[in-house]
């Protein structure tokens, strides 16, 4: 048994989401947001090279030794998946490992909005859930997946790096690819997926523009895509999608944009207002008729205003549904600021103020 099971034991006994190992410091966990030692000792080089090589078979680590990164799942027994990245920095080598709860939640549990699970039944189109690292993307997409697997036939495939949930066949048919294990690269299982069948497409991340290109082309041909991108914003993240293109093509990009966006789901975690752990707020934008005009007429400045006004289709601004989780009292109001757009107006906002003087 790797010595680093003990720690993952500690890990999931207490609820962590994160282990972090770095030469200096004891083995520290992220526990409710916050980062808490669970030991005094500080770890040396010996020690970490020892515990971070145990995982590893002779061809991984080599490969880390000689390239310095790391990116690779590790499947604890049957309790849980490990999402590990291991990097050297100034002081050494170190490790960052994340919980891949062994059951994927439902979207009930999760409690998304019944905008985001109606994006889950359209037959085409792209998906992007965006947020910064640790926002619970990987966990609103499986809880996604999942929703499509209980309740129609299809076939679901997954490219991913590494794997993480990992999904049962219900109604589905599920094959998941990892890169750099079962396919080259993002581009390469992306550029085959079109003959392979599949109803609907789950790409770990978006990595330049020939990903992207791509997954527009496969939401168009009527494949329904799901995709992440590091954004704060369902605006942002548009702008990000158009600039990653050289300006002769970005009209082209835009007019396709403009076609196949199904959906964006921007996601804030924030801490619970009594400790109890976290919880999510989503921004929704929906690919009505006069966003797909914004898009295609490069008018993103008019989609927090379409965002604003379009509650019948299901939109919701984050600054709005911040407000909510702080009149509600699941979130403190200096959280919510934190994570708000528009930080100064959000701070006159009556249920904010009156938090704040409570």
């Amino acid at each position: 048994m790797p010595e680093l099971d003990r720690y993952f034991d500690v890990l999931l006994d207490r609820g962590g989401s994160d282990l972090h190992l770095s030469v200096g410091y004891p083995p520290t966990i992220r526990l409710k947001g916050e980062l808490v030692a669970l030991d005094q000792a500080p770890l040396d080089r010996p020690t970490i090279i020892r515990l971070m090589d145990e995982l590893l078979d002779q061809e991984r680590r080599e490969y880390f030794h000689a390239y310095h990164d790391l990116d690779f799942a590790y499947g604890y027994e049957d309790k849980a998946r490990v999402r590990a990245n291991y990097l050297y920095k100034t002081t050494g080598p170190g490790a960052v490992f994340r919980t891949i709860p062994s059951e994927i939640l439902t979207t009930e549990q999760l409690g998304l909005p019944s905008a985001v699970v109606k994006l889950a039944d359209r037959r085409a189109g792209l998906v992007l859930v965006t947020g910064p690292t640790g926002s619970g993307k990987s966990t609103t997409l499986a809880a996604l997946l999942d929703h499509i697997n209980r309740t129609r036939e299809g076939h679901i495939l997954t490219i991913e790096d590494p794997v993480e949930f990992v999904h049962r066949p219900r109604k589905c048919q599920i094959t998941h690819r990892e890169v750099g294990v079962d396919t080259p690269s993002f581009a390469d299982a992306i550029r085959s997926a079109g003959r392979e069948n599949a109803d609907v497409i789950l790409i770990g991340e978006l990595r330049g523009r020939e990903t992207m290109k791509m997954a527009l082309q496969l939401a168009s041909f009527g494949v329904l895509i799901f995709a992440t991108v590091h954004t704060n914003s369902a605006p942002a993240t548009i702008n990000r999608f158009v600039n990653a293109f050289p300006a002769s093509q970005q009209p082209q990009i835009r007019g396709m944009l403009a076609e196949s966006l199904a959906g964006i789901i921007a996601q804030q975690l924030l801490k619970r207002a009594d400790g109890s752990g976290r919880i999510a707020a989503q921004e929704i934008l929906i690919g009505t008729s006069g966003v797909s005009a914004a898009i295609r007429e490069a008018k993103t400045t008019m989609l927090q205003s379409l965002i604003q006004s379009g509650g019948i289709y299901g939109m919701q601004s984050i600054d709005a549904v911040l407000g909510g989780l702080v009149a509600e009292g699941k979130v403190t109001a200096r959280d919510a600021i934190e994570k708000a757009a528009d930080k100064e107006t959000f701070a006159k906002r009556p249920e904010v103020v009156k938090a704040l003087q409570g």
